[in-house]
């Protein structure tokens, strides 16, 4: 079974938080897809990854780029990971039919918006009774706090 953690995004945007997450990912010499909820929103993301400050370098491919092979990041909308990562991303109340392929999930949600909330507590009551090990994450003023 996978490690899904689910991460309630209250004090930035997924544009702000997800490039940390990546780097760490990075970091430790892994492989990441980031499966987002459309074109426009994958468009947006791809030009964000190469601005933001923190890490000042993700390098990352898109299908409108190609050679996911190639790529540590992946961004799609499709569930795949073409670059043979271990780690997925899910924004945007993605989900994946492929969860025993990666070692961990990042489930981030808008705790902002109620209909995405509901969604992630369906998401994670499904995640409980399939056997996967769940975490809950929520931003907290300088970070990530683990809750129970």
């Amino acid at each position: 079974m996978s490690e899904i953690g689910f991460y309630h995004l209250t004090r930035t945007a997924l544009e702000v938080a997800l490039p940390r997450l990546l780097g760490r990912v990075l970091a430790t010499g892994g492989r990441a897809v980031v499966r987002v909820g459309g074109p426009e929103r994958l468009a947006a993301l791809d030009a964000a990854l190469w601005v933001c400050p923190d890490p000042d370098w993700l390098p990352h491919g898109t299908p409108a780029t190609g050679d996911a092979d190639l790529q540590p990041v992946w961004l799609t909308t499709e569930d795949e990971a073409p670059n043979g990562a271990r780690h997925l991303f899910l924004a945007d109340g993605a989900e994946t039919a492929r969860a025993e392929n990666f070692d961990r999930i990042f489930d981030l949600f808008d705790g902002n918006d109620p209909a995405a909330l509901a969604a992630a507590r369906d998401r994670w009551r499904r995640g409980k009774a399939a056997g996967h090990a769940l975490t809950y994450w929520q931003q907290g003023p300088s970070g990530w706090v683990k809750r129970d």
